[in-house]
């Protein structure tokens, strides 16, 4: 049996591919849990010190499986039992966000839906300068899940968003950067390589730093007040004063030579 998330690491950077090109990598129970399974486990990881996301095929996901969605549209398990499945997929894109350790979209292709969901929960998107982005859910009834209506207004803005929400226009990647929805474009076919260009400084650099700074800027966009933000900072300040990459980027300043981070 094909496996339908594929992992490979190197110099700290993680690779997660979802494959299933067949569907082109609608996200079905496996596939999603499977997700949320080698993301749990590359956030515990010391070894994993970045990671990107990307889709096998040529497309990065287009959400949903709908034809599964219809296939299936009989008789049902009681409302309380469906919310709670689907919540348990829907960790995946927790994962992404919150994970101490940057995160990557490779977006070759495609991103719809959940799949776009996926790639708004990443700290960066690289896409393809062709590729297709849409929210989609309105255009087949569903409101939308895995977190796009949490992300997509923090990135783009509340009218924007709605706007790519309620009306589920169809972007380019240029039309996406021009937005600030797309970090950087490529071209169509080197989206990965490109990707994994941009990730590798990142996971060469200070890690526990990198997650620290995440986690003042989740407070911060999150709604912490003023005074609850000045007190992470300074917790996360001091604590990363005391790690190992700051000792050696200090040694490194003094010494007039560029640092090199362990991550730790």
């Amino acid at each position: 049996m094909t496996e339908v998330v594929l992992s490979q690491i190197e110099g700290g950077l993680m690779v997660l591919t979802m494959n299933r090109p067949d569907s082109r990598n609608a996200l079905n129970p496996a596939l999603s849990l499977g997700l949320a399974e080698q993301l749990s486990n590359a956030a515990a990881d010391p070894a994993v010190r970045a990671l990107v996301l990307t889709g096998a095929g040529g497309t990065f996901s287009v959400g949903g499986d709908v034809k599964a969605m219809h296939e299936g549209s009989g008789p049902s398990a009681p409302e309380s039992e469906r919310i709670a499945v689907l919540r348990a997929r829907m960790e995946a894109a927790r994962l992404l966000h919150e994970m101490p350790k940057p995160t990557v979209a490779a977006i070759d292709g495609p991103a719809a839906g959940a799949g776009l969901s996926l790639a708004l929960a990443c700290d960066f998107r690289i896409c393809g300068r062709n590729a297709k982005l849409t929210t989609a859910f309105a255009k087949v009834g569903l409101s939308g899940d895995y977190g796009g209506t949490y992300f997509l207004p923090r990135i783009v803005g509340p009218a924007k968003a709605r706007e790519l929400y309620l009306l589920s226009p169809v972007l380019s990647g240029e039309e996406g950067k021009a937005i600030g929805l797309v970090t950087e474009v490529a071209e169509p076919g080197h989206v990965l390589e490109a990707a994994i260009a941009f990730a590798a400084p990142l996971a060469a650099g200070p890690t526990v730093t990198l997650g620290k700074i995440k986690e003042n800027l989740a407070l911060a966009i999150g709604g912490g007040s003023l005074a609850q933000c000045l007190d992470r900072e300074a917790r996360n300040h001091i604590q990363c004063a005391a790690t190992a990459d700051h000792k050696e980027a200090a040694a490194a300043f003094v010494e007039k030579r560029k640092p090199v981070f362990a991550g730790r």
